[in-house]
């Protein structure tokens, strides 16, 4: 198999990892987290919440392998580009396993609460600290993970890697994510609070994650310094040829 074949092939299939886990431990996690009751719900709870957190490591080793995956294809049409998306993507897969570990931790002060309640200890002050750093290691996360996707969607979309109405759906995408991170950060809510702004983009990576397993990158796709080529126009390997000739006629044939 290809080196870049096997890139894109990886790479959808951390797409559908980390988009699938995402969306699964909010929907695990929510009903259980979310109020100001979730202290007494969470030892009613506890398979839900060790599954969210599970979920969530999940999402955050597929998040780094995703732009580790496409460094060596993006690395040919822009360096910078690719290694800034694979720091940001690692930033956001650390954000997320802060919020793992804390998510795994609280079953353990929610079974020790009724006690500490009932003697009138700090408990659930020390469950909503918890509980606040969680959200804002996740808010962190989806930011670096905002700059990260920018970074390859932007070099998919000059490069052509994938159709550019796939690539340009991921930073319209992207933005709408930026608006509810913003959202969330000013007016303290969770960032998953905000389905709407939150599907475009995990539809787009599903899409993307079917293309890159099906399709893969598109071959002679525009790498560094190259001009784009008009619609209709190819490129021959063969020395001596005519390069991105329209009609093979205008091609004079190379003697031998």
């Amino acid at each position: 198999m290809a080196p870049d074949r096997r890139a894109a092939l990886t790479a959808g299939l951390l797409f559908m990892v980390a988009t699938a886990a995402s969306l699964l431990s909010a929907a695990v996690e929510r009903p259980v987290l979310t109020g100001t009751g979730y202290l007494a719900r969470i030892p009613e709870n506890m398979d839900r919440v060790s599954a969210g957190g599970l979920l969530e490591l999940i999402a955050a080793g597929a998040s780094a392998g995703i732009a580790i995956s496409l460094y060596p294809v993006l690395r040919k049409r822009s360096e910078g580009l690719a290694l800034g998306a694979v720091v940001f993507r690692a930033l956001e897969a650390v954000m997320y396993t802060v919020a793992a570990v804390i998510t795994l931790s609280l079953p353990r002060l929610a079974q020790q609460y009724p006690r500490a309640a009932a003697a009138g200890g700090g408990f659930r002050g020390a469950g909503d600290a918890l509980a606040g750093v969680r959200e804002d290691a996740i808010l962190a996360g989806v930011l670096a993970f905002t700059l990260g996707a920018l970074m390859y969607y932007y070099v998919f979309y000059r490069s052509r890697l994938v159709p550019r109405w796939l690539s340009g759906w991921g930073i319209a995408a992207v933005f709408l994510l930026l608006t509810a991170c913003l959202s969330a950060l000013f007016s303290h809510v969770p960032v998953t609070s905000f389905t709407i702004l939150i599907l475009p983009i995990a539809v787009q990576e599903m899409v993307l994650a079917v293309w890159l397993i099906v399709r893969g990158f598109r071959p002679g796709a525009i790498g560094p310094g190259s001009p784009p080529r008009p619609a209709g126009t190819w490129t021959s390997n063969t020395t001596g040829s005519c390069a991105d000739s329209v009609a093979a006629s205008t091609c004079a044939p190379t003697r031998l």
